[in-house]
């Protein structure tokens, strides 16, 4: 058993006195889908009051079904199958029915990924949080349910006014629907919170500030927190300590300031080096191969297969977790054990003066049910990346796609390699449209999910070039092949496939159609670290290649990584733009100096 124990405030193989006061136990907890193979197995750790735990790892690791784990959950088709969860002295998973019903919500709190799914779209927000306290604490009294309520919406920043509270989900940001979600859990007073990537879609501004949130109302409320990421560089500065997991076992644990300093294990070594920098531009390394699935894992070092340490040993016995020091422990059998050097600068991204524009967007205004693009004009040269910033909300989606003609209602002239185009792709000539392609951020919502990806990716090569049979299978094969995807994955629906896969099959579907502007709508913003360096170095091998990219993002790491320039969106309006580097090193608005500032925070 992969046990650890770590210097307080995190141990495990705690006494029982030591167990009934910790805020979570943990002890051999494991999960088995159905046919047996286990998807987390060994998993033991304790969290004291106020104590901030990182949960990281790449999707498929696990560390979304050790969380639900922790609230007795497991998803169809999987169970849990051994172990104990003891939450402030209570045996989590010994309850059932009415008792589980109210342990969940009154002892774990649990804010999701998505809030926009998780809140009840039917109920205004401030019933929505009076009937949460009812149902869990119904001996309260009118008056304190309001008092305790008010100040929770103090405690998360919001307003607590009758006009809010009347609101209904969709009328909030997605900012202030993840503070809902913050304010639901920790409305109950729980003793621990549960937070599964609840900052993944938010612009660096609002990630900033919820981070900050999370901190402070742990610490303040004595509250234990596991928050689950993909993304080491977001919880650098929330987390105490940083659990790693892989192919469903902890591979490394350690305090933050141990692990971010010299990590131990080369998975942890991997997902760092993937991480972007806003200060510097760096070289991105992303970890080469895929994690083993549920019932797949081979003997020995599940990472063995992926890592350059790796020796004829690693395919031994599954190495268990060994202290380093009284705050870092290790599953490896050659650890790092030396500071690590500092990683490899990248040349910086220059942009050349005075080349003609191959797109020119001239006063653009963009109405909905209001005007939300107030005369814009932006130019995109050939070969380039040009990176569209901004919060959410600014506008910048709705630039991006009226630069590919689907936007409705708006007003302006476009030129495309010197001619006149239409702002509608509808009524653009037949033999243009496939010359700009536009990538969404969600490739699962994009792909048809009845479709093979070969079906996918012959539906345009029908459409703009009329190719069939042989002919379009050696086109298909082709773009698989170039975004580095086996051949066979033509045959797989998309939810065979991982999330970095599904997206490398977006990108195939837009090259097939042979264009020459890509329009990539944060297309990384929900990828594993390593995913998203794979996919950056793969748009700039096709922008070497003679591509051109608009790339629509908040993530000022992934701007410094790929964009040669940048144009920031507030409010409809462009009020900063310029090549990256000046308007990165030495912004000029007060605005983008707070998006840089907390950029520099988050990493």
């Amino acid at each position: 058993m992969n046990a650890f124990v770590l210097s307080e405030p995190v141990q495990t193989g705690a006494s029982a006195d030591e167990a009934r006061v910790a805020a979570l136990h943990v002890e051999g907890l494991r999960v088995d889908l159905d046919n047996g193979s286990d998807v987390i197995d060994h998993i033991d750790f304790s969290l004291e009051p106020g104590e901030i735990l990182g949960l990281v790892g790449e999707s498929g690791s696990g560390k979304t079904t050790l969380a639900t784990a922790l609230l007795a959950h497991a998803r169809r088709g999987a169970r849990i199958s051994g172990g104990r969860v003891r939450v402030a002295g209570t045996d989590f998973l010994a309850l059932d029915g009415e008792g589980l019903r109210r342990a969940r919500g009154g002892l774990i709190g649990y804010v999701a990924q998505d809030p926009a799914l998780a809140l009840n779209p039917a109920i205004r927000i401030g019933k929505l949080l009076l009937e949460t306290l009812r149902a869990h604490e119904p001996t309260l009294g009118v008056d304190a349910w309001e008092q305790r309520l008010q100040q929770t919406l103090v405690d998360v920043g919001l307003p607590g006014d009758r006009e809010f509270l009347r609101r209904f989900a969709h009328q909030l940001s997605g900012g202030q629907q993840q503070r809902v979600m913050l304010a639901l859990a920790f409305i109950l007073r729980p003793k621990l919170i549960v937070l599964d990537e609840p900052t993944t879609a938010l612009d660096v501004g609002t990630r900033a500030h919820i981070l900050q949130t999370v901190r402070r109302l742990c610490k303040e409320q004595g509250v234990a927190a596991v928050y689950v990421s993909h993304d080491l560089g977001v919880i650098k500065d929330l987390v105490d300590r940083v659990m790693v997991m892989y192919a469903g076992r902890i591979v490394e644990v350690a305090s933050r300031e141990r692990l971010f300093a010299r990590p131990g294990h080369p998975y942890t070594l991997g997902l760092l080096a993937a991480i972007p920098e806003v200060g510097r531009q760096r070289v991105l390394r992303a970890i080469a191969g895929h994690a083993p699935a549920p019932g797949q894992r081979p003997r020995g070092c599940a990472f063995a297969a992926r890592c350059e340490r790796r020796t004829a040993a690693c395919e031994g016995a599954e190495p268990s977790l060994q202290a380093l020091d009284g705050t870092q422990q290790v599953a490896c059998l050659h650890p790092q054990l030396s500071v690590l050097p500092e990683a490899e600068s990248a040349a910086p991204r220059l942009f050349v003066e005075g080349r003609t524009p191959l797109l020119e967007l001239r006063e653009l205004n963009l109405t909905y049910d209001r005007q939300v693009l107030f005369d814009l004009d932006v130019q995109v040269y050939r070969g380039e990346c040009l990176a569209v910033v901004g919060e959410s909300g600014s506008g910048k989606t709705s630039l991006a796609r009226t630069l590919a003609g689907l936007g409705d209602n708006a007003t302006g002239s476009l030129n495309f390699d010197g001619q006149p185009l239409s702002l509608l792709a509808r009524q653009r000539p037949a033999a243009t449209r496939h010359r700009i392609q536009y990538i969404f951020q969600n490739p699962y919502r994009a792909l048809n999910p009845r479709q093979t990806v070969a079906q996918c990716l012959q539906a345009p090569l029908e459409h703009f070039f009329g190719l069939k049979g042989a002919a379009c299978r050696a086109r298909i094969d082709a773009a698989l092949t170039r975004v580095a995807l086996p051949l066979e994955t033509a045959n797989k629906y998309p939810h065979h496939l991982s999330g970095g896969e599904r997206q490398r099959v977006a990108i195939a579907r837009a090259l097939v159609c042979e264009p020459e502007v890509l329009i990539c709508d944060e297309v990384t913003s929900a990828l594993d670290v390593s995913v998203q360096a794979a996919i950056l170095a793969l748009l700039r091998e096709l922008q070497e290649e003679g591509m051109t990219l608009v790339f629509v993002t908040h993530d000022l790491g992934v701007v410094r990584a790929i964009a040669d320039r940048i144009v920031v969106v507030k409010d409809g309006r462009i009020i900063e733009a310029g090549a990256s580097s000046e308007v990165l090193d030495r912004p000029q608005t007060a605005y983008v100096k707070g998006l840089v500032e907390q950029a520099m925070f988050l990493r």
